[in-house]
């Protein structure tokens, strides 16, 4: 079995702090895993042991004890006298204290950061004695000029990579931006998301009614098990299996409710990671899909809101594309996404400098809620007039477009180049695409570029399956695979629009986490619907558990 120590040779760099993983006493090098040779240096390597899960972040074994490391719960027992000197570091005061490394990383984003300390206080052989204080005062000057060292040669590293500034003059603003780039480091190394408890005070009650109904229902069980309809058995039988039936059903369904699962998301280390500013952005690419079958049953301007808020999410535009299917080759819809793309060139730009919430405009303009709260922009009541008068326009040309599908002419319609529209027989056509934003297309009308918007209507002939929604999104996925090929997909009804637009990114906590994202393949969201009635005793928005 290959122990890992070729891996170790090759990388010398600890994967949890970046500092070199060091050698033995013997002059090999630090291995802490034996399994797999993950490159982790010693004081991670004991961090990890004693607070730690005690396991190689890779392979999940469970770390054995080195000569030398202090003991923790579960160690096998040895007796080895020089193993115990060392344990209990009764060492030569000659040898440097190692500093305790950031941060461990742990999956369930429950591990504090560690800072960085310039050797752990020296301990005492003798409490109280000139020769104690003497050897601590050793002990804590070497710990400080090992420090000293390591800084200078992290300095050394970030002259080399052009990230350290040599222009500031002043020794205590380089000391300064270095802790707070340190800082951010630490900070950047820290998991993507973590497990909120569900406080007991609201989870308890919810479970005394679990069990109370429990008991219920094996008394009713009991009960109509030991009473049989003797005049009709085959009956009482039936109503007996499906009350059975019924009944592991709900169980089945309490079993999620009984202990819930709440998530919280941390955006701001997610840009560190993967989106800092100056830098180009190292987030996933992601693929919008909309489906719409007949622009008559379903409003276009419903569907135009849905790619407005798409094309005005919080992520970079060159990793953001939207795809709409038009499986009913409507001339309509066709036109719907050329007015939608050019009165994006005024919207997504204005939704970004307000940061706009929620960033479809009909349910923007339609919220009864004092739109100036937190806003401290002097322009913005201007802008938002001028962008509402703008929206009612655009409203009133595509109410336009409706008014003029209604009658279909006798000969087909025709596009504005004179060619007849190829979707005049929803049954038998070719395929269409049209690409109308993106790096090649139109930019918003303050120059920047927008994320891309593609229009596809799939080919469809007489006497084959199209398999309907479904035979849909295989077309898109064919598309996009040719055209951007992003890793994720997410897929929307025409009627369901981003109501936040930083929801992409707090999808990409779990799925670029390193740890849990190689584990994870889906996301989802809950979803909430406008215009339903308050007062309805099951279609409202009351929280019954978190």
């Amino acid at each position: 079995m290959d122990t890992g120590e070729p891996k170790a040779k090759a990388a010398k760099v600890c994967r949890a702090c970046g500092d070199d993983v060091g050698a033995r006493e013997d002059g090999s090098p630090f291995v802490a895993c034996a399994e797999c040779g993950f490159p982790v240096c010693r004081p991670c390597y004991e961090y990890e042991r004693s607070d730690g899960t005690q396991c190689c972040p890779q392979c999940n074994t469970r770390y054995k004890r080195h000569k030398g490391c202090p003991r923790v719960e579960g160690d096998e027992e040895d007796g080895d006298m020089d193993d115990l000197e060392d344990e209990f570091q009764v060492k030569s005061p000659k040898k440097p204290h190692e500093p305790v490394p950031f941060d461990v990383y742990s999956e369930n984003g429950e591990q504090p950061p560690q800072k960085w300390r310039p050797g752990g206080p020296a301990m005492s052989s003798f409490g109280g004695s000139v020769a104690g204080k003497e050897l601590e005062a050793e002990r804590e000057m070497e710990g400080s000029m090992e420090w000293k060292e390591r800084i200078d040669k992290w300095k050394t590293k970030q002259e080399k990579r052009g990230k350290l500034n040599r222009d500031n003059s002043d020794d205590d603003d380089d000391d300064k931006n270095d802790d707070e780039y340190m800082l951010r480091l630490a900070e950047a190394r820290q998991p993507l998301w973590r497990k909120l408890p569900v406080p007991s005070s609201q989870i308890n009650p919810y479970r005394i009614v679990i069990v109370l109904r429990l008991v219920v229902l094996c008394f009713f069980l009991r009960f109509r098990i030991m009473t049989p309809a003797n005049d009709a058995i085959p009956l009482w039988l039936v109503s007996v299996i499906c009350e059975l039936w019924f009944a592991l059903s709900w169980i089945l369904d309490q079993l999620p409710k009984w202990s819930p699962v709440t998530r919280e998301t941390y955006l701001d280390r997610l840009a560190l990671r993967y989106d800092r500013e100056g830098e180009p952005s190292r987030l996933s690419p992601i693929d919008f899909f909309v489906s719409t079958v007949d622009p008559l049953k379903e409003p276009p301007i419903i569907t135009a809101n849905t790619v407005l808020s798409i094309l005005a999410v919080d992520y970079p535009v060159d990793r953001n594309s939207c795809y709409v299917s038009d499986d009913g080759a409507s001339m309509l819809c066709f036109d719907t996404l050329s007015e939608t793309a050019e009165f994006a060139r005024r919207w997504v730009p204005f939704c970004k400098k307000f940061a706009i919430e929620p960033r479809a405009p009909e349910f923007y303009f339609s919220q009864k809620i004092d739109y100036l709260k937190d806003k401290v922009q002097p322009t913005f009541v201007k802008e938002r007039r001028a962008m509402k008068r703008e929206y009612e326009e655009f409203k009133v040309r595509i109410n336009g477009l409706v008014a003029k599908a209604e009658k279909k002419p006798e000969e087909g319609w025709v596009m504005q180049d004179g060619t007849p529209w190829p979707g005049n027989n929803t049954r038998d056509h070719p395929g269409m695409i049209q690409v109308y934003l993106g790096s090649q297309g139109a930019l918003d009308v303050e120059g920047h570029e927008l994320p891309r918007l593609v229009y596809v209507s799939r080919e469809k002939r007489p006497g084959h399956n199209h398999h309907k929604k479904a035979g849909a999104m295989n077309a898109l996925v064919r598309v996009s695979a040719v055209l951007t090929n992003a890793p994720f997909i997410l897929n929307l009804d025409c009627d369901h629009y981003v109501n936040n637009s930083k929801a992409v990114r707090e999808a990409m906590c779990f799925l670029m986490d390193p740890q849990l994202g190689k584990k994870l393949c889906y996301v989802q969201f809950p979803q909430r619907f406008d215009g339903i009635d308050l007062h309805d005793r099951y279609a409202n928005r009351n929280v019954v558990s978190t």
